[in-house]
């Protein structure tokens, strides 16, 4: 009988976490979606009706422990163990100067981009440390932010460089429990959060520019990929891009 593989996705309602997603139970995986809103949720779910044995909805606010509890509680209950995380979930805030930037928004922002996937996580390792076989892969979403940031973004590049950080401890910590973690940076993957391209986005040089983007399928695809290695095995960091983005040079 082939083994259950049981996957987690946060931010799983709409874009990059719907797709990553979709593409795990392309994979044969049992997958877990959660973000706050049941309704994106279960519209979501609607679009695997044939494979809805294999998917649990568990609403739930990452940045709350509880929340993180209650999500992690009941993907054990129902299936037992939990072989994949993919820390997708993010937000973003409004593009003005460093200055204005209000507190409540940079600790939403941290909240949810840093904090909740530090919760999860700690979740994930609990799991992942107890069961029999023992171990399991992290994924986190770092997006290029991590490496380069763009005009206006301090509480959204602050959160994603930090989330390199956190990878890179938790593939340390994890190695004596089989748990390995990687990052996948994207590069203008396209959804309703990258949208606004297509018109133009500012630049480092105060220009605004029409940038390419790539479809949503090639990061969730990406993710499978990393998902597929042998424990011993384990992709660091990805970047994965639209070829002709201002990204790689200077300006």
């Amino acid at each position: 009988m082939t083994a259950v593989k049981v996957a987690i996705v946060t931010g799983a309602g709409t874009g990059i976490g719907k797709a990553i997603a979709s593409a795990l139970l392309d994979d044969g995986y049992h997958v877990a979606i959660t973000g706050r809103r049941r309704d994106v949720l279960e519209s979501a779910a609607s679009d695997w009706r044939d494979r809805s044995a294999r998917v649990l909805i568990v609403p739930a606010d990452i940045s709350v422990p509880g929340d993180v509890d209650r999500l992690f509680s009941a993907v054990n209950e129902k299936w037992g163990r939990l072989d994949l995380l993919v820390n997708n979930a993010g937000m973003s805030a409004p593009s003005v100067p460093l200055e204005e930037v209000t507190f409540e928004t940079w600790s939403a922002v941290v909240g949810v981009n840093l904090t909740g996937a530090f919760l999860c996580t700690q979740a994930a390792f609990r799991q992942m440390k107890a069961q029999t076989p023992q171990g399991g892969r992290i994924i986190n979403n770092g997006s290029i932010s991590s490496v380069t940031p763009r005009p206006r973004s301090a509480p959204y590049t602050a959160t994603k460089h930090a989330i390199s950080g956190l990878t890179k401890s938790t593939a340390l910590d994890g190695r004596p429990f089989n748990i390995a973690c990687g990052q996948i940076d994207i590069g203008n993957a396209s959804t309703e959060m990258t949208r606004g391209m297509a018109t133009g986005v500012l630049q480092a040089d105060g220009s605004t520019a029409v940038e390419p983007t790539i479809d949503v399928s090639i990061v969730a695809n990406a993710v499978v990929h990393m998902a597929a290695l042998p424990p011993e095995a384990n992709v660091l960091t990805m970047t994965v891009m639209a070829t002709g983005m201002p990204f790689v040079g200077r300006g």
